[in-house]
């Protein structure tokens, strides 16, 4: 079997955890797989998506569709998949406010498609609203790759770290004054953050790591806590929580707000501690500092829960949706509602 997997950018890292690293586990299964990037023009977009009839059908990762380009994908796809993991039927910027741009075309992607593959269960419940077919697939990672042996620097520090892109550093900057009050108790915790993008502080000394796939497992095993910290909105709550399974499966404890897939992720005073007051976030913090054994028996219990979500498990199941659809009879049909 042949299938076009079509994304707006295949380098993002939902890509990569969503559909990159099961490529090897779909062509193992005997499902061959070509990967191509949505072109900006409609013109270009009807070629690409007129290729489709040359495939048994096209998984769709992320992108919520106009209504031409659903007319077309419709016409020539014999199957289609709909895979996403963010509250893309909201705005991010205002996600209390009704919006017919993001809502409508999502609406449109959902209805049209085989099966909806969402990354958790709020997401899943927004889908099948208009698609009766919708699976649940949790963002799974590599356990192995961050099995790594960190030399830590035997300077006495105390590791905090987040890791994101610039887009959600806001969400950290969320939590500057828990992080200054920490800076004022402690004169031995560091601020790690892994990103693109930085911030600093005035009684805490900030690590700077830009990210890479090569270094990013080394800064995270060198690391204490982790933190994962989110505002609590109809967008956030569509957050897959990837950031809790690296730290837990790199052995750390973590301290998270609990909205959405978070509130399951980190059990709260087992794993790690649920935060959302400015003093929860001090408290939880300071009592792990002061704790070298529970940040161990917090990590090792962390590791142990997200196996689970290693890929060998999330990539089984991720192929039998895509080899179910793709084998089964029958077609879903497109309406246009704009």
């Amino acid at each position: 079997m042949n299938l076009l997997i079509l994304t707006n950018n295949p380098d993002r890292a939902s890509f990569r955890q969503r559909i990159g690293i099961y490529l090897d586990t779909l062509r193992a299964g005997g499902i061959n797989c070509e990967v191509a990037k949505l072109p900006t023009g409609s013109l270009a977009r009807r070629k690409l998506f007129k290729r489709a009839m040359d495939f048994n059908g096209v998984l769709l990762h992320k992108k919520c569709l106009n209504c031409l380009d659903a007319f077309y994908l419709r016409k020539y796809g014999r199957k289609i998949i709909y895979n996403f993991d963010d509250a893309v039927m909201y705005s991010d910027r205002n996600p209390e406010r009704h919006s017919r741009s993001h809502f409508v075309p999502f609406r449109r992607t959902v209805k049209l498609t085989s099966v909806v593959i969402a990354g958790n269960s709020y997401l899943a419940g927004h889908a099948k609203e208009f698609n009766s077919r919708v699976e649940v697939v949790p963002t799974g990672l590599d356990m192995k790759s961050y099995e790594v042996k960190a030399k830590v620097k035997n300077d006495g520090k105390i590791r905090l770290v987040w890791i994101g892109s610039k887009s959600t550093l806001k969400y950290l900057a969320g939590i500057k004054p828990a992080l200054e009050e920490i800076g004022s108790r402690f004169d031995n915790v560091v601020l790690r953050i892994i990103c693109d993008e930085f911030f600093d502080l005035d009684n805490v000394e900030v690590e700077k790591r830009q990210w890479s796939h090569e270094t990013q497992f080394l800064d995270l095993a060198a690391s204490d806590i982790g933190l994962a910290p989110l505002p609590d909105n109809r967008f956030t709550r569509g957050k897959c929580g990837f950031k809790i399974l690296q730290y837990a499966a790199a052995g750390l404890p973590v301290i998270a707000s609990p909205v959405g897939v978070n509130a399951e992720y980190v059990s709260d005073g087992v794993t790690g501690f649920h935060a959302v007051s400015v003093m929860e976030w001090t408290e939880s913090i300071s009592t792990i500092i002061k704790d070298s054994q529970l940040r161990r028996s917090m990590g090792l219990a962390g590791r142990h829960k997200v196996e689970r979500f290693d890929i060998a498990t999330v990539g089984k199941q991720f192929y039998d949706i895509i080899d179910n659809c793709l084998g089964s009879g029958g077609s879903a049909h497109v309406t246009c509602t704009v």
